[in-house]
């Protein structure tokens, strides 16, 4: 078997775990679509958010403009529908938390956002990746020392390590009702949802170069020695762990060998393989939704788009989740804390600045993207997904690690 290329980038990547503080689709849809009109008007929302313009309408006008990004996706979009954290208790104490993964820094600027908004509000977190805050929230609470009152991680297999191990509290129903049940489980809720997906050049493929399923990827001669894909990120290891649960070890192991024998290029991280392919360096690649999106925010004409395979591990989707540990003291402000994450500023927020699918049903993700509701990501339990042990032999087996 011949090993993966391996690209010596030296761009870090987005979700480095170093990284410091209802329009219908079929199954793909193109960036091409993103609106570029010009701001848009909040006049009309206040109905939603606190009657025909009285006091309540005008500071949630005042707090999305300060919660929602800019740039040529963004602009041109409707004011979100939900619960404005206007209608929420106000922020008052101090919490501890756990922040896992690289999007820790996106993350404190919304956390910051919220204690400049609520003057009482104070903060102190805690940053390693997912996986390892997961593992030590686990044996604190076991050791009746838990230290944080909150864990936000960037992966459900995190998140479901924890409450399997029974060191999350269960949720009140006013937050898990917010969110699609297949967006939560017991003890966690997500935040901001990630779609895989296949970022490739429009200059040298057409849609109907996609194949429905990844399994069929190492058979499209375009993909030759023309593809990237980043094996040490967790987002691609958790793919191949929804592909290991769904297909089975020996069916998973087959596919990697094929891709590496059809000369795949290693990257460090997925903003790099997105990168490449509007660069043209690349044909196409394995990342996360968002990347293509960073792409084409920066430069709007770049020749990316995305495709959407269909009910296979390559259209998984993960979510970034909360949840409150056991043993916290602290509970009434973890919960609002939750709520707040969950209301319609912060999934602006999570939609704008991150390129996130938000997760509750009223604020439209960026870009043109179909809706979550409109993919078809597989039937799988995303806890399940904190089984990477398998999937990293698997990964060093092939020699793909």
């Amino acid at each position: 078997m011949a090993n993966p290329r391996k690209h010596d980038s030296g761009r870090t990547g987005e979700e480095s775990d170093q990284t410091p503080r209802r329009r219908r689709f079929g199954r793909r849809q193109f960036l091409a679509g993103a609106a570029t009109a010009g701001s848009v008007s909040l006049a009309g929302c206040f109905g939603m958010f606190g009657g025909d313009g009285d006091s309540s309408g005008d500071e949630f006008s005042e707090n999305l403009a300060t919660f929602r990004g800019s740039g040529p996706l963004v602009s041109g979009r409707p004011a979100p529908e939900g619960t404005s954290i206007t209608d929420l208790p106000p922020l008052e104490g101090s919490l501890n938390f756990y922040l896992g993964g690289g999007e820790g820094g996106l993350y404190l600027d919304l956390i910051d956002i919220f204690a400049n908004i609520y003057s009482d509000f104070s903060y102190q977190n805690a940053q390693a990746s997912s996986s390892q805050l997961s593992n030590r929230i686990t044996e604190e609470v076991e050791a009746g020392a838990s230290q944080a009152d909150l864990f936000l991680a960037v992966d459900a297999g995190s998140l479901g390590n924890v409450a399997q191990n029974g060191a999350a509290r269960s949720l009140p129903s006013e937050i898990t009702e917010e969110v699609p049940s297949e967006l939560q489980a017991e003890g966690w809720i997500g935040f901001a949802g990630r779609a895989r997906a296949v970022p490739y050049n429009t200059n040298q493929l057409s849609e109907s170069d996609i194949p429905d399923t990844v399994q069929d990827f190492p058979d499209v001669s375009q993909f030759q020695n023309a593809m990237g894909w980043a094996p040490t990120y967790g987002a691609f290891q958790s793919f191949v762990t929804a592909m290991r649960l769904i297909r089975g070890e020996s069916e998973t192991r087959s596919w990697l060998n094929a891709m590496a024998d059809s000369g795949i290029e290693q990257y460090p991280n997925e903003f790099a393989i997105s990168d490449d392919v509007a660069n043209g360096a690349l044909t196409a690649g394995f990342a996360n939704h968002y990347y293509a999106l960073r792409v084409r925010s920066a430069r709007q004409n770049a020749p990316v788009e995305l495709a959407f395979t269909s009910g296979d591990a390559g259209a998984l989707i993960n979510v970034s989740g909360a949840q409150i540990i056991q043993g916290t003291d602290n509970v009434e402000l973890a919960e609002n804390l939750i709520r707040h994450l969950l209301s319609a500023e912060a999934q602006e927020f999570f939609a704008t600045r991150t390129f996130a699918y938000p997760t509750i049903p009223g604020v439209d993700p960026v870009g043109g993207l179909p809706t979550i509701d409109e993919l078809n990501p597989p039937e799988i339990d995303l806890a399940a997904l904190a089984d990477t042990g398998p999937t990293l032999e698997l990964l060093n087996e092939t020699g793909i690690l």
